[in-house]
């Protein structure tokens, strides 16, 4: 029983370390590469933060559990949007000044509504999954379109306050890049 409970925690900690390491690394990478601030902090840091609930998914549906993929899906966005929001406010009320939150606010709630239509008959198809891929697509473009016009929003100072907080070389972006999704994976 010991020997299981410490390979949790020590999981835990190898996670959250090598999440931390991925995302300034990327970050700092897309700073690099001239990315805004905005899509830095909705793009690269959003699927940074998404990549170990993605690896739990993909082994799921590979291994022949497909249940596990979509409850993980659903339940890590359930978590985020419940626990993680509900406790972070209840220790600082959180105000969001960002259009931003409100422009996307429709697209994670239409998102959700079709996930949940797609699934009613308990399957999600190729088709499905390819018109889900495309919309991600779209949101991406859309998103960087809007970026290089939105230059004074209240998430894209936050973002590039924390980006100036801790500059990195080109090659030290890289490297934590790597190494962090090497031990996230």
């Amino acid at each position: 029983m010991l020997l299981p409970l410490v390979a949790v925690v020590m999981g835990l900690v190898l996670l959250i370390w090598s999440a931390e390491k991925f995302i300034d690394g990327a970050a700092a990478t897309s700073r690099w590469l001239g990315l805004s601030p905005l899509l830095i902090g909705m793009l690269v840091i959003g699927f940074g933060t998404s990549a170990p609930e993605m690896m739990v998914s993909v082994l799921a549906a590979l291994q022949g559990n497909p249940g596990l993929a979509v409850g993980n899906a659903y339940g890590s966005n359930i978590a985020n949007i419940g626990l993680v929001l509900g406790f972070v406010a209840l220790i600082a009320p959180l105000a969001v000044h960002s259009s931003v939150i409100r422009k996307e606010m429709p697209i994670l709630i239409l998102v959700t509504l079709i996930t949940g239509i797609m699934l009613w008959d308990g399957w999600v198809s190729r088709w499905e999954a390819a018109l889900l891929l495309v919309a991600l697509v779209i949101f991406i473009g859309v998103s960087i379109f809007r970026s290089k016009k939105q230059k004074d929003d209240a998430l894209v100072e936050e973002v590039a306050e924390t980006l100036d907080s801790n500059p990195m070389s080109r090659g030290k972006a890289i490297m934590w890049t790597l190494v962090g999704l090497v031990f996230l994976v």
